[in-house]
């Protein structure tokens, strides 16, 4: 076979490829044998009826273009492993000859994995910063302890809405005089402070007494979700049917018994502090591997066809759409309640996918270069993971990718994410480099007075 490598631009090839008329003929008469077995002709067992015969009962072009295809698609896979070619593409396929013993030539055009260029991934600096959690964290958690567990009680009568009480209101919005869609509610709870409404719509009701009206002037954020809407001014008309204050418990032992069966005020402070500690942890180390791998991808260059932009986008519109079933949405329905088009969508997922696939493509080529490995107990954790981020059963899952045939892009998966393990594994803590040169002082002097 001879295959001839034509740059079409940067990430476009077209492969010309010849069969050799003997090589053909065996790709042929497997072809062939192959087709037979999928058809019943009588008087012949399947995989039995020669050529000649499939040709008078399916038609001479049906018989050669299941051969063309056949010799086509070997030879295809097998140029791409000559040249070292990694495809992200499907071929497009442009037949020159392909005549009954004589050499089959074809050219197809796709376009290919781009090279990368690999910087420093090793040994990459970042600062972690220290885990500290103070009396003043600890007694902010307990005040969010006593919210959730706080008690709404009637407002004294005449009392006025201030900051943090529950205002249950009627309301109206129009937009110059007409009403719209979505804008009137009756005996809606609203807390003051919670900025859960428009900018500026609670911080007009601050003063005003049960009983009282009011016109409330606002203009929608130019981001707001419902397109005729966005940066529009509004006048809601609202009426106060009742205002209720919240009532903190005070924090004492029943209190503790109550968040948690804790025996004392002391044992709730020390478990609050210990979860306040643990979560400190996991986001400093979250920051710190982030930038660690913003450093390493950073360092390294690829330029990124933009096919494979749009195939991310594809797979993170599938994952989003996914996602809604398992909420028994749709994804129409989710686009005509958020006033979007799908252009529009898919252009909000642009930036991100292609940075996605930048990493992707840097990570794969680490992979490859530290020799990583992904072993089937690596495969089953993944499986778990995925089958909890979408709410369904792991064998499910697992019945899902073998029938897509999505196990390559499986292990590519778990080996990006090896990949950056191994990244991490090898990156510096600035700061525990110092409190260890800080340390060091310390201990010498230690030993020099015993």
């Amino acid at each position: 076979m001879k295959v001839t490598v034509n740059e079409v631009d940067q990430h476009k090839v077209t492969l010309h490829i010849e069969v050799p008329a003997k090589e053909a003929a065996k790709g042929a008469e497997a072809a062939c044998k192959n087709l037979a077995g999928r058809v019943n002709i009588p008087g012949f067992r399947k995989g039995k009826a020669p050529r000649m015969v499939l040709e008078s009962f399916l038609g001479k072009d049906a018989v050669k273009e299941e051969i063309f295809e056949a010799v086509a698609s070997k030879a295809y896979n097998d140029a791409l492993k000559e040249q070292n070619i990694v495809p992200v593409t499907e071929p497009d396929v442009k037949r020159i000859a392909d005549e009954k013993g004589a050499d089959v030539v074809f050219e197809a055009t796709v376009t290919k994995k781009p090279e990368v260029t690999l910087g420093e991934y090793k040994g990459i600096k970042a600062a972690k910063e220290e885990v500290s959690v103070t009396e003043e964290d600890i007694a902010k958690e307990l005040v969010n302890l006593q919210k959730n567990h706080s008690r709404l009680a009637p407002a004294p009568e005449g009392a006025k809405i201030g900051k943090g009480d529950f205002a249950v209101i009627d309301f109206k919005g129009s937009v110059d005089g007409v009403p719209f869609e979505g804008g009137e509610g009756k005996a809606y709870p609203l807390e003051i402070g919670s900025d859960s409404f428009i900018p500026g719509f609670e911080e007009q009701l601050i003063g005003l007494c049960v009983g009282d009206s009011k016109d409330v002037k606002v203009t929608f954020p130019e981001e707001y979700f419902q397109k005729d809407l966005a940066g529009k001014e509004a006048v809601f008309a609202v009426t106060i049917q009742d205002i209720k204050h919240s009532e903190l418990p005070p924090v004492d032992a029943d209190f503790a018994e109550l968040v948690g069966k804790f025996k004392s005020v002391d044992e709730l402070k020390e478990d609050v502090r210990k979860r306040l500690e643990r979560s400190a942890r996991f986001k400093v180390t979250e920051a710190f591997n982030n930038e660690v791998l913003k450093q390493a991808i950073g360092n390294a260059s690829v330029d990124i066809p933009d096919v494979m932009v749009e195939q991310k986008i594809d797979q993170m519109v599938e994952e989003f759409s996914l996602k809604l079933e398992a909420q028994n949405m749709n994804l129409n329905d989710y686009l005509q309640h958020v006033k979007q088009s799908m252009d529009e969508f898919r252009a909000r997922y642009k930036d991100n996918a292609e940075e996605n696939v930048k990493m992707d493509l840097i990570l794969e080529k680490i992979a490859k270069e530290e020799k990583i490995e992904v072993n089937d107990t690596d495969l089953q954790a993944e499986i778990f993971m995925m089958a909890q981020n979408f709410g369904a059963d792991p064998k499910e899952v697992y019945k899902i990718i073998l029938k897509e045939r999505r196990v390559p892009m499986l292990i590519q998966s778990v080996g990006r994410k090896k990949a950056a393990g191994f990244i991490l594994s090898n990156a510096v803590d600035t700061n525990a480099k110092e409190e260890k040169a800080a340390e060091e002082p310390a201990e010498k002097e230690e030993a020099s007075e015993a």
